[in-house]
């Protein structure tokens, strides 16, 4: 992240905000790429939109 970036989160956050902001993201992302590697699906909590990319990559497997 460039430090221009950083430099914004840390005028909003404290730096334990932002490790816990930053365990929370990876968390989510591991968690997506683990779903989607054992192709289980979303309890519809949330629905993408119809258009989303996301879908359209799933359409083509």
């Amino acid at each position: 992240m460039p430090d221009e970036v950083f430099d914004e989160l840390k005028r909003h956050f404290d730096t334990r905000q932002i490790v816990d902001l930053t365990a929370t993201i990876a968390l989510e992302n591991m968690r997506a790429r683990f779903n989607r590697a054992l192709q289980i699906e979303s309890d519809s909590f949330c629905q993408l939109p119809a258009h989303h990319p996301a879908l359209a990559s799933e359409a083509s497997r």
